[in-house]
Protein backbone atom coordinates (compact mmCIF):
# COMPACT_ATOMS: atom_id res chain seq x y z
CA UNK A 1 0.00 0.00 0.00
CA UNK A 2 1.38 3.48 -0.99
CA UNK A 3 0.34 6.58 0.99
CA UNK A 4 -0.52 9.57 -0.85
CA UNK A 5 -2.59 11.46 1.15
CA UNK A 6 -2.90 10.11 4.84
CA UNK A 7 -5.54 9.91 7.16
CA UNK A 8 -7.35 7.53 9.91
CA UNK A 9 -10.89 6.50 8.76
CA UNK A 10 -13.87 3.92 9.34
CA UNK A 11 -16.48 3.76 7.26
CA UNK A 12 -18.41 1.43 4.00
CA UNK A 13 -17.30 0.71 1.27
CA UNK A 14 -18.67 1.78 -2.27
CA UNK A 15 -16.86 0.13 -5.30
CA UNK A 16 -16.21 0.19 -8.91
CA UNK A 17 -14.77 -2.13 -11.76
CA UNK A 18 -14.83 1.23 -13.85
CA UNK A 19 -12.50 4.40 -13.75
CA UNK A 20 -14.09 7.43 -12.80
CA UNK A 21 -14.05 10.61 -14.29
CA UNK A 22 -14.74 13.01 -11.79
CA UNK A 23 -15.64 16.24 -13.46
CA UNK A 24 -18.07 14.63 -15.99
CA UNK A 25 -19.37 11.85 -13.83
CA UNK A 26 -19.95 13.08 -10.22
CA UNK A 27 -22.42 15.71 -9.41
CA UNK A 28 -20.77 18.63 -7.17
CA UNK A 29 -23.52 19.17 -5.47
CA UNK A 30 -24.94 15.54 -3.97
CA UNK A 31 -21.95 13.43 -4.26
CA UNK A 32 -24.21 11.41 -6.99
CA UNK A 33 -22.69 9.30 -9.43
CA UNK A 34 -24.59 10.90 -12.60
CA UNK A 35 -23.08 9.17 -16.02
CA UNK A 36 -25.73 6.83 -16.95
CA UNK A 37 -22.87 4.28 -18.66
CA UNK A 38 -21.37 3.86 -14.92
CA UNK A 39 -21.71 1.07 -13.17
CA UNK A 40 -22.38 3.16 -9.50
CA UNK A 41 -25.00 4.95 -11.77
CA UNK A 42 -27.62 7.37 -9.26
CA UNK A 43 -25.34 6.00 -5.86
CA UNK A 44 -23.94 8.38 -3.40
CA UNK A 45 -20.23 8.86 -3.07
CA UNK A 46 -20.91 10.74 0.10
CA UNK A 47 -19.30 9.17 3.35
CA UNK A 48 -18.06 6.21 1.80
CA UNK A 49 -14.75 4.77 1.50
CA UNK A 50 -14.17 5.02 -2.49
CA UNK A 51 -12.67 2.02 -3.65
CA UNK A 52 -12.17 2.35 -7.51
CA UNK A 53 -8.89 1.16 -10.08
CA UNK A 54 -8.23 4.42 -11.50
CA UNK A 55 -9.49 7.95 -12.41
CA UNK A 56 -9.01 9.25 -15.48
CA UNK A 57 -10.72 12.62 -17.53
CA UNK A 58 -8.57 16.49 -17.18
CA UNK A 59 -7.10 18.25 -14.71
CA UNK A 60 -10.47 20.05 -14.00
CA UNK A 61 -11.24 16.77 -12.00
CA UNK A 62 -9.09 18.01 -9.13
CA UNK A 63 -11.22 20.70 -8.26
CA UNK A 64 -14.53 18.71 -8.61
CA UNK A 65 -13.05 16.72 -5.41
CA UNK A 66 -12.17 19.59 -4.01
CA UNK A 67 -15.92 20.83 -5.00
CA UNK A 68 -17.32 17.95 -3.42
CA UNK A 69 -15.38 17.90 -0.04
CA UNK A 70 -16.63 21.49 0.52
CA UNK A 71 -19.92 20.72 -0.60
CA UNK A 72 -20.03 18.28 2.39
CA UNK A 73 -20.92 15.20 -0.91
CA UNK A 74 -17.22 13.78 -0.54
CA UNK A 75 -16.25 10.36 0.14
CA UNK A 76 -14.22 9.81 3.54
CA UNK A 77 -11.56 8.08 1.80
CA UNK A 78 -10.28 7.23 -1.83
CA UNK A 79 -8.12 3.67 -2.32
CA UNK A 80 -7.41 2.81 -6.10
CA UNK A 81 -4.65 0.78 -7.77
CA UNK A 82 -3.40 4.14 -10.31
CA UNK A 83 -3.82 7.42 -8.90
CA UNK A 84 -3.60 9.46 -11.87
CA UNK A 85 -2.63 13.25 -11.08
CA UNK A 86 -6.17 14.49 -11.31
CA UNK A 87 -7.24 12.27 -8.10
CA UNK A 88 -3.83 12.77 -6.59
CA UNK A 89 -3.90 16.27 -6.70
CA UNK A 90 -7.94 16.66 -5.92
CA UNK A 91 -7.47 14.37 -2.28
CA UNK A 92 -4.38 16.64 -1.35
CA UNK A 93 -6.56 19.55 -1.76
CA UNK A 94 -9.82 18.28 -0.31
CA UNK A 95 -7.25 16.34 2.53
CA UNK A 96 -9.35 13.04 1.63
CA UNK A 97 -7.06 10.05 2.25
CA UNK A 98 -5.88 7.92 -0.15
CA UNK A 99 -3.80 5.03 -0.97
CA UNK A 100 -2.58 3.03 -3.89
CA UNK A 101 -3.33 -0.60 -3.51
CA UNK A 102 -2.14 -3.93 -5.54
CA UNK A 103 -4.25 -5.42 -8.00
CA UNK A 104 -4.74 -8.16 -5.20
CA UNK A 105 -5.74 -6.33 -2.49
CA UNK A 106 -7.98 -4.56 -5.11
CA UNK A 107 -9.79 -7.96 -5.84
CA UNK A 108 -10.24 -9.00 -1.90
CA UNK A 109 -12.23 -5.51 -1.18
CA UNK A 110 -15.77 -6.08 -2.00
CA UNK A 111 -18.83 -3.35 -2.26
CA UNK A 112 -20.41 -2.90 1.25
CA UNK A 113 -17.77 -4.21 3.14
CA UNK A 114 -16.58 -2.38 6.77
CA UNK A 115 -13.16 -1.15 6.74
CA UNK A 116 -10.46 0.92 8.93
CA UNK A 117 -8.08 2.87 7.21
CA UNK A 118 -5.31 3.90 9.10
CA UNK A 119 -2.16 6.04 7.10
CA UNK A 120 -0.70 7.73 10.69
CA UNK A 121 0.94 4.76 12.08
CA UNK A 122 1.62 1.67 10.00
CA UNK A 123 -0.22 2.08 6.79
CA UNK A 124 -3.00 -0.63 6.86
CA UNK A 125 -6.33 -1.67 5.87
CA UNK A 126 -8.01 -3.60 8.02
CA UNK A 127 -11.25 -5.55 7.01
CA UNK A 128 -14.44 -5.93 9.91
Amino acid sequence: MKVLVSGKIKGTVLKSQDAINFLGTVDKKTGIISDKNHSLYEKSIKDTILVFPSGVGSSVGAYTIYSIKSNDTAPLAMICTKADLTVATGCALANIPLVVISEEEFSSISNGMKLTLDTDSTPQIQYQ
